[in-house]
């Protein structure tokens, strides 16, 4: 584990000058991470997606490692952590860890998400971080038409 690059990515939250830098991280994350898994929509429709929707409406936080995005997360309503993704190179160096924990920051109530079945390391991540598998589905209800898996996580006490 290179801690010298994990210590030098800042959390802060997203502005409109970081919604390409966010999108680039979720492009290349999720083709790292899900090679098998269709995307329905373009790389320039995530582009725009990211540009005139998430970071602008959404709670969007960005791991900014000296002026470039390595890692972002986007919480969504109450409860739910709606996206979490690091550029391919920077996983394994406990910037998840720190997104998770500043979404129980953030969320203190309970958070709760989706992740892919076929997503086995986020799965054994998620669980590792206190979450609990709550039911499965086939995908119908999904854009990508893939089996997934819903996640929650409550506050002891």
């Amino acid at each position: 584990m290179d801690e010298t690059r994990t210590e030098r990515a800042v959390l802060r939250r997203a502005g409109p000058a970081d919604a390409a830098g966010v999108a680039e991280v979720w492009l290349r994350s999720y083709a790292a991470a899900l090679p098998g898994v269709v995307r329905p929509h373009t790389d320039d429709a995530v582009r725009a997606w990211f540009r005139t929707v998430v970071v602008p409406e959404r709670e969007t936080w960005v791991a900014d490692a000296g002026g470039e995005i390595v890692g972002m997360m986007v919480l969504h309503g109450e409860v739910e952590l709606d996206q979490l993704y690091l550029a391919p190179e920077r996983r394994g160096q406990g910037l998840g860890d720190r997104f998770v924990a500043l979404a129980k920051e953030r969320r203190p109530g309970g958070l709760a998400l989706w992740t892919f079945q076929v997503n086995r390391p986020a799965q054994r991540f998620y669980l590792r971080h206190g979450f609990r598998e709550r039911f499965r589905t086939d995908g119908r209800d999904n854009e990508e038409r893939e089996p997934d898996v819903r996640y929650s996580w409550l506050p002891e006490g």
